[in-house]
């Protein structure tokens, strides 16, 4: 795609419980960075704002062709042959480490296009996706060749720390979170410490509150090279019933700025499920978390398997997120730089 030269670019666009992923799968010729890992090319693209990738990312997320809170993926080669692809996931304000909704729906894509044959019949196949954080799994169920839930199998997540206080100037109080990892760093809040429910009534208290808590944690935030992705609101759920079965919450999930989750959030709910195994209340192969979102759509979750943490403090899991998702349409944008809002723009 030339720089002066108007060109056309398909997406497929999905979602993932509600929460949108348009997918990129042919490059323009000049826009796959350098690197030879997906984390590689993510940290050169992002050194670049005008690399062609980052301005594409602009012109396919921003208005007019999306908004504040699009999301989506460019299909890149894999870091070697023991996955099927890698992809870099983008959104408003760059590009993220990790994305579960993304990857559930990369399965959905994979198995429909063909690129990972399935099953005739009924049966399991396995898409392997490199993400910057790490190499994941979509274990694709299939009935009658065609692809019913796909189950996100996370890199190793675990809880970072707990109980840090937080001071919140709009309410005039200090609150207490969690933080974990879970491909991406989440600060999780339980709601009720603000007054709040889940609810999409309080979906602008949530946005001011999520940049408010994210700019109050500062660098405590941090975990190495990985800044504070997201604030995880949740609630506990009414009536759960036995937790040795199932630990039931609904959450609502800010990430990057002021971007709001209509999923329960993938790689999220890997951290709500780390946080959980490390307060008892859940377990590998034996309880599992039903996790909803602001919007009422359902992650299933559990715990594949404990394993050595690389924090002393806290356990470490390999995580499986099951969900569900579906094509919204086939697009085939026209990118023209002689328009007078190239490469797009936002209102929030």
């Amino acid at each position: 795609m030339s720089s002066n030269e108007a060109s056309w670019i398909e997406t497929e666009d999905w979602h993932t419980a509600g929460e949108p992923f348009r997918i990129v799968d042919k490059l323009p010729t000049g826009h796959l960075p350098e690197g030879q890992s997906v984390a590689e090319r993510r940290f050169n693209v992002m050194k670049k704002s005008e690399h062609p990738l980052n301005v594409l990312r602009q012109l396919l997320c921003h208005e007019p062709r999306g908004h504040a809170d699009m999301y989506g993926g460019f299909v890149t080669p894999p870091n070697d042959s023991g996955a099927h692809f890698g992809v870099l996931f983008w959104h408003k304000d760059g590009f993220s480490t990790a994305c579960g909704h993304g990857t559930i729906a990369l399965g959905y894509w994979a198995v429909n296009k063909g690129l990972v044959k399935a099953p005739e019949g009924d049966g399991i196949v396995e898409v392997v996706v490199d993400v910057p954080s790490g190499r994941v799994v979509a274990s694709v169920a299939v009935k009658q060749g065609k692809p019913i839930h796909a189950d996100f199998i996370n890199v190793l997540s675990y809880q970072l720390g707990k109980g840090l206080p937080v001071k919140i100037p709009s309410h005039g109080s200090e609150i207490s979170v969690d933080l974990g990892f879970g491909g991406a760093v989440y600060a999780t809040v339980d709601a009720a410490q603000l007054g709040l429910k889940v609810e999409p009534n309080h979906c602008g208290d949530f946005i001011k509150l999520g940049r408010e808590i994210k700019v109050a944690l500062g660098e405590k935030g941090n975990y190495g090279t990985y800044g504070l992705y997201g604030i995880i609101f949740y609630d506990e759920g009414e009536h759960a019933g036995d937790e040795s079965v199932a630990v039931t919450q609904r959450n609502v999930t800010i990430f990057a700025d002021g971007q709001v989750d209509r999923s329960p959030c993938g790689s999220g709910t890997c951290t709500r499920l780390a946080i959980l195994l490390a307060e008892g209340r859940l377990r590998p192969g034996c309880s599992k978390l039903l996790h909803r979102s602001i919007i009422g759509t359902l992650f299933e979750a559990d715990i594949v398997c404990e394993e050595k943490s690389p924090l002393d403090e806290f356990p470490a899991c390999i995580p499986r997120v099951r969900g569900h998702a579906n094509l919204v349409g086939r697009m085939n944008f026209l990118i023209d730089p002689a328009d007078p809002v190239f490469p797009g723009f936002l209102l929030r």
